[in-house]
This record gives C-alpha cells, sequence and structure tokens, in this order.
C-alpha cells in the first residue's frame, strides 16, 4: 500500500513525491540559474499540492541536462548559489529535498553529486556518483564512498544516481550500512526502461529495502529521457509507477518500520542477514568467511575478469572523450 499516493498517511509513514523533471538545455549560466529556479518552484508545488509530502526528489541532470557539458561555468559548489537556493526552498517549504548538482572538481573532471537536505535548510547527505555510466559520462569516479543518513519521520535513507543501481553491490552497501530507503535518481532513456524496473525491484528484495527511483522525462531536442518514477515495497513489489510525462511529480507513503521488521522477523529471505550466516541451520551462526573470489580480489586491489583482455571498450575515445592519462587516486581520509 502507498497511501493512495500518499494522501493518507500512516503516523510511522514518510511520503516521498518523485519529480519527473522536464529534460532541459543548460548551455550558459543564465539557463542554469533559470534552471535553479525551476527546480525551486517545482519545490514549492510538490508541497502545495501534497501537503503530506516529507521528501521530494528531483532527477540526475535536473539543473545540467544532459549535454555532459563540463563548461567550469557551469560547474556547481556544494556552498554555490545554487545549491543555496536548494536550502532556501527546503525552509521555505518545510520539506526535505533530494537535488543534483555537476559539482566542480580542482583537481580533474567535475563529480556527479547528489545532495539531500533537510526542511531547515541543512545538507545531511553529499553523495559523489561512484559509477558513472562509461563511456558516455566523463564525470570523476566518486570518492565518498557511500554515506548514509537519518531522514523524516526515524527513516534512515542513502542516495545512490542512475548506473549505480546496476551494481547489487550498491543496494547491499547502502543497506549494510543501516539504509531502510535507497534513492536513485537518474536520467536514463527510454532503452534502460526493463533493466531500470528489474534492478529497482532486485535491490529491494535483496535487502528489504524500499527503493525510490526517478527519471528525467521528456526531450531536450536531442535526448528523450523517460521518467519512469517508482516506489517499491522491500518485498520487491511496486507500489507506484510513473509513466513518461515530464513534470508530474509521482507520490506515494512508505513505511520503515515495516521493512525494519521484516529484517529482524523474517527466516525465508532474509538475505541481506543470511549472506554472512550461511546455513544456520547446519552450524552455530552460520558460515562467517568470503566465499567470493571477486570481493577478495578487489579489497586486494586485484579485481580482473578471466576475458579482461578481450574486453573492447575500456575508456571513452568512442563518445570523442581523450584517453585519460590520470590514474584514480583513492576515496577521500576517513570515508567507507
Amino acid at each position: 500500500m502507498s497511501g493512495l499516493g500518499g494522501l493518507n498517511k500512516s503516523p510511522d509513514g514518510v511520503v516521498i513525491g518523485l519529480v519527473q523533471m522536464q529534460l532541459p538545455v543548460v548551455d550558459t549560466p543564465r539557463q542554469l540559474a533559470e534552471q535553479t529556479r525551476r527546480i525551486v518552484d517545482m519545490t514549492a508545488k510538490a508541497k502545495r499540492g501534497l501537503k503530506n509530502m516529507d521528501l521530494v526528489v528531483f532527477p540526475e541532470y535536473s539543473l545540467h541536462g544532459l549535454s555532459m557539458n563540463t563548461d567550469p561555468a557551469l560547474m556547481c559548489r556544494v556552498d554555490g548559489p545554487e545549491v543555496e537556493a536548494f536550502r532556501q526552498a527546503c525552509r521555505d517549504n518545510d520539506i526535505w529535498g533530494c537535488f543534483s548538482i555537476m559539482e566542480a572538481n580542482p583537481d580533474g573532471n567535475p563529480y556527479n553529486t547528489g545532495l539531500i537536505i533537510d526542511n531547515e535548510g541543512e545538507i545531511r547527505l553529499n553523495y559523489r556518483k561512484l559509477h558513472p555510466w562509461v563511456p558516455v559520462e566523463p564525470w570523476e569516479p566518486g570518492n565518498l564512498g557511500i554515506p548514509v543518513c537519518d531522514g523524516p519521520n526515524g527513516s534512515k535513507l542513502a542516495l545512490i544516481i542512475c548506473h549505480d543501481g546496476m551494481f547489487p553491490e550498491m543496494a547491499r552497501e547502502c543497506a549494510y550500512r543501516g539504509a531502510d530507503i535507497m534513492i536513485r535518481t537518474a536520467g536514463y532513456t527510454a532503452p534502460i526502461r526493463h533493466a531500470w524496473k528489474i534492478t529497482n525491484q532486485a535491490n529491494a528484495f535483496c535487502n528489504l529495502m524500499y527503493t525510490v527511483s526517478v527519471c528525467m522525462s521528456g526531450s531536450d531536442g536531442t535526448f528523450d529521457s523517460m521518467g519512469e518514477a517508482m516506489i517499491v515495497g522491500f518485498d520487491g513489489v511496486p507500489l507506484v509507477e510513473g509513466g513518461g510525462r515530464p513534470d508530474e511529480i509521482v507520490a506515494g507513503e512508505v513505511r520503515p518500520a515495516l521493512a525494519r521488521e521484516a529484517r529482524r522477523l523474517w527466516g525465508v529471505e532474509n538475505n541481506i542477514y543470511q549472506l554472512g550466516h550461511r546455513g544456520y541451520v547446519a552450524v552455530d551462526g552460520g558460515a562467517q568467511d568470503c566465499p567470493y573470489t571477486y570481493m577478495k580480489d578487489m579489497a586486494a586491489g586485484n579485481y580482473r575478469l578471466p576475458w579482461e583482455d578481450e574486453v573492447v571498450v575500456k575508456d571513452g575515445t568512442s563518445e570523442g572523450f581523450p584517453k585519460p592519462t590520470r590514474t584514480y587516486q583513492g576515496t577521500l581520509e576517513g570515508t567507507k
């Protein structure tokens, strides 16, 4: 149940609005400022339209569009005017918000950054996309790990971005760190529709965690984004699904207490617990070793596929980006 799209809010519920934002064209600082105002206005519209709404979520690329333009004049800072406008919008409308920016990086390519801001205008979560959609996206790999934060009405939030959701390890990390709601923002276009739906469902079921996901929508004259907002229950069953109408706000209620109850009480298919307690019927506490070669190899810095030498696309040159010459410097100290 979703409380009829959040119209009927439970005492322990969190009502979430997913904005299928019209795909913009942003080539100049003036257009960036105009799009910032549109997002601020849409934040106010979301709260006016559904007074019970606790959290409004904007898709990846809602501020910058899909041009992949890395012009320094268009890049944002977390302490810059665009983010300050979003913070003020959350204060003015007494609502939490999830926003997307392309963040200036003095040491390399910009980051694809997502922010969660509370209803008092405080930044509660800052995430840099770990898995840019290669070979198409030029963004620097994220170096902040996968943070989680306390959310509205006792929830625990995590945020991943677009292609991140195709890696089951991403959702597992969100849940492992305590998230009961995982937000996934995206700019995906129609060819990804099927994969989008099944991964949103699988990420929920495999981790007993709500997933709430939204893409950009409409056309910018070149690209066509798909919308396809969806809220999936912790059992993997879709609760709310949107279509492709630009600027539609798809809303529903989730109840994190029910996800937490399932994590405590389920025996069959309590997969996130059972991953680390294999076969506990046969051995006390279950087997707690790591039988997965890829995990061991990645932790040791030796991840290598059996067909690694046969992989054809290994950089962005096929999309017109120069072959990189820098190596990755790792995550920031103190992050996981």
